[in-house]
């Protein structure tokens, strides 16, 4: 950095690292970095010295380590409430936090959704001594453990899952590029290689005879507030691969039906040259998407799709849409858009410096 300022990281007692700008201590902000499965803390190096080194005294960064390796195949729920804890722990040990959000990385994506379910609390309801003549108005939204839950980020999540037919790829299976028929076998056995993970990626899970958890994902669930923890962040960004992505579909991590997929033809500008379509969509309401769905083919939308799209889109999204089709390393898109090895995967900066560049503060 130019002007003096450096960048520290420490290892916390409890896990996970944090990263922040050394120089006064100002930053109220913490930005918890997910990685995805079988990953480490290693994974979001690059971009949480990118973070702290491009918004100096502004953010915290935290890169979680309670779900390293072989913990992320114990299923998108357990690994949820280690993360829920972990952030908790950061929260107490900072008392100067004020603000909230998240960058999560694949499966991450889904494990970072469960946690903020359980880290949710509603707003405060008004007193009658609230209401008296100069009182302020409560947040209409909810906070994320007592703090402003500003952005939640995912990048190359499978939002929808990793069935379906006409997925660029499956989910977590990267060897079966999206073959129909190996995909029905896949869901039968996907228990063997990624355990509790799989089930719940391929939706075969039942807990007590519960729907699966990605559907009990898309709405508040008894005690675990999904719907209202994601409608409590300013703004909510879904960063997805238009292709080469073998482990995670365009469509399951753009959040869209298969109608909805944009036409791209270059990238947008010379600053983000992996950048090939934004889009920022509103909130859509239940029946609009019965209404859109009209016509189209049932072998590209099934009802369960259907059903998990309409649910998360009862909030908006901002989508951004990346290609490196024209990168030599096109085929490792997957760790490419995250910069999982900063020397090898360079190519991504202009994702992670377009995150930055349009990440909120406050």
């Amino acid at each position: 950095m130019g002007d003096g300022r450096g960048v520290c990281s420490e290892e916390s007692a409890n896990g996970g690292t944090d990263v922040w700008s050394s120089s006064n201590g100002s930053a109220d902000h913490l930005v918890v970095m997910v990685h995805g499965i079988l990953g480490s803390i290693a994974d979001w190096k690059f971009g949480a010295n990118q973070f702290v080194t491009e918004l100096p005294d502004k953010v915290i960064v935290h890169c979680s380590e309670r779900n390293m390796y072989k913990l992320t195949l114990d299923g998108v729920d357990v690994m949820g409430e280690r993360l829920a804890e972990e952030v908790i722990e950061v929260i107490n040990r900072r008392p100067e936090i004020k603000k909230i959000s998240f960058v999560a990385h694949s499966v991450g994506g889904l494990v970072a959704r469960y946690a903020i379910g359980r880290l949710y609390r509603p707003p405060r309801r008004k007193s009658q001594e609230d209401s008296t003549v100069g009182a302020c108005e409560d947040d209409s939204r909810g906070t994320i453990y007592g703090l402003e839950a500003i952005n939640f980020v995912t990048v190359a999540t499978p939002h929808l899952g990793s069935r379906g037919n006409k997925q660029e790829s499956l989910g977590k299976v990267p060897f079966l590029f999206g073959v129909t028929a190996i995909e029905k076998v896949a869901s039968l056995v996907i228990h063997w290689i990624f355990r509790r993970t799989g089930r719940h990626l391929f939706l075969t899970d039942n807990d007590g005879g519960q729907p699966p958890l990605l559907q009990r994902m898309v709405d508040d669930c008894g005690d675990l507030y999904f719907l209202s923890a994601l409608r409590a962040f300013k703004r909510r960004v879904a960063y997805a691969n238009v292709g080469y992505d073998h482990i995670v579909g365009w469509r399951t991590s753009s959040i869209r039906l298969n109608s909805e997929l944009p036409k791209w033809e270059d990238s947008l500008s010379v600053k983000y040259p992996h950048i090939v379509y934004e889009e920022k969509s509103e909130t859509k309401k239940v029946d609009q998407y019965a209404r859109d769905s009209i016509g189209e083919d049932d072998n590209c939308n099934d009802e369960l799709e259907e059903e998990l799209v309409t649910g998360l889109s009862r909030v908006s999204w901002e989508r951004v849409d990346v290609s490196f089709h024209t990168s030599r390393l096109r085929f490792a898109a997957h760790s490419v858009i995250q910069v999982k090895d900063s020397f090898m995967e360079s190519e991504g900066a202009d994702v992670i410096q377009h995150m930055i560049d349009h990440f909120l503060l406050t």
